[in-house]
């Protein structure tokens, strides 16, 4: 790698330890030393000279873990098959560097390319997506497994992801756009599903009530509330088995709220099973669909709730994950 990736590693680490020369007993200044990096950077549109001349380099504006303050850093930027990401290498010293634990506690960065600034999600791969990065990274910068031999821990690599389409580009489907669908899905059907047992109960109420209820209402209640509830049920196992895991593993800011929306799954499966009962148990003229229709009613607010929670929590975050599938 050539000196200027590996100071501008260095210069970027607000926890690595200046190299002290001999013969200049002064401590070296990281911070005075990114500020003027950061102001030439911004002064000439992302180019700066001297030991980073020819340099590819991007500021990262984080917020602090600690103290909740803006921190920019000007990192080494590179794109590997596409994808634009950084590298917490901290010149291989044996501790991240601090704005990495910054975007653990909250993954929602600034970048500025010296052309443009964007809000982007910074997520960190794990494993073999890791793996088969890190060894692009080294691939174009060899200086990288250098710093990799020097520690024991894995030097993580943070992909960068816009929030929003480039200009005059037309944003891709993501998989948070594919579990919206999924939810308006769900809310469709629960619309319908609150529509007949309405008409049920007002039938229910009204003088003459077997002859009000539509002849086959309640088999066609019992065949639509199994499809629903199904439907729900699956929906929320491939959350809590694939796709909660995953986003608490690239985004782990995201932990607490997945933890919460996994418990509220509990509370929406028991208000499921207790549905399925009463509808099941549902015969016209000796069942009171009231009752039916009340816990119909705590499900819908609660799934609701549920659902626009959900959509505020995870969305981008799926989004920076990858494209939604295509079922055809």
């Amino acid at each position: 790698m050539s000196e200027h990736h590996t100071v501008a590693n260095r210069a970027t680490d607000d926890r690595a330890t200046p190299d002290r020369a001999s013969d200049n007993p002064e401590p070296f200044d990281i911070a005075g030393f990114q500020r003027g990096v950061i102001a030439e950077f911004r002064e000439n549109r992302g180019l700066v000279g001297g030991m980073f001349a020819g340099s590819a380099l991007v500021l990262l504006t984080t917020v602090g873990a600690r103290t909740g303050l803006r921190r920019t850093v000007p990192l080494a930027y590179l794109e590997i098959g596409g994808q634009p990401l950084v590298v917490a290498s901290a010149m291989g010293g044996p501790a991240h560097p601090a704005w990495y634990h910054n975007i653990r506690r909250d993954p929602v960065v600034t970048v500025e390319t010296g052309t443009e600034t964007y809000q982007a999600i910074a997520a960190i791969p794990a494993g073999r997506e890791r793996d088969e990065l890190f060894a692009g990274v080294v691939e174009a910068e060899p200086g990288f497994a250098d710093y990799q031999a020097r520690t024991t821990r894995a030097i993580p690599v943070v992909t960068l992801h816009r929030d929003d389409p480039r200009p005059g580009a037309e944003r891709l489907r993501g998989l948070g756009d594919f579990l919206v669908e999924g939810h308006d899905w769900l809310r469709r059907e629960l619309a319908e599903l609150r529509g007949q047992v309405g008409r049920i109960a007002d039938g229910h109420a009204a003088p003459g009530a077997l002859e009000r209820i539509p002849p086959g209402a309640a088999h066609r209640l019992r065949t639509h509330c199994l499809e629903f509830c199904s439907a729900l049920e699956q929906h929320h196992i491939g959350e809590d088995m694939g796709a909660f895991p995953m986003l608490a593993q690239r985004f782990p800011a995201l932990a607490p709220d997945l933890r919460r929306l996994g418990a509220e799954h509990a509370v929406v499966a028991d208000l499921r099973e207790r549905i399925g009962v009463l509808v099941e148990s549902y015969v016209p003229g000796e069942s009171d669909p009231v009752v039916l229709r009340g816990e119909l009613e705590r499900l819908a607010d609660r799934l609701e709730a549920h659902f626009d929670y959900e959509e505020r929590t995870v969305v981008t975050a799926l989004n920076a994950v990858g494209p939604a599938p295509d079922i055809g």
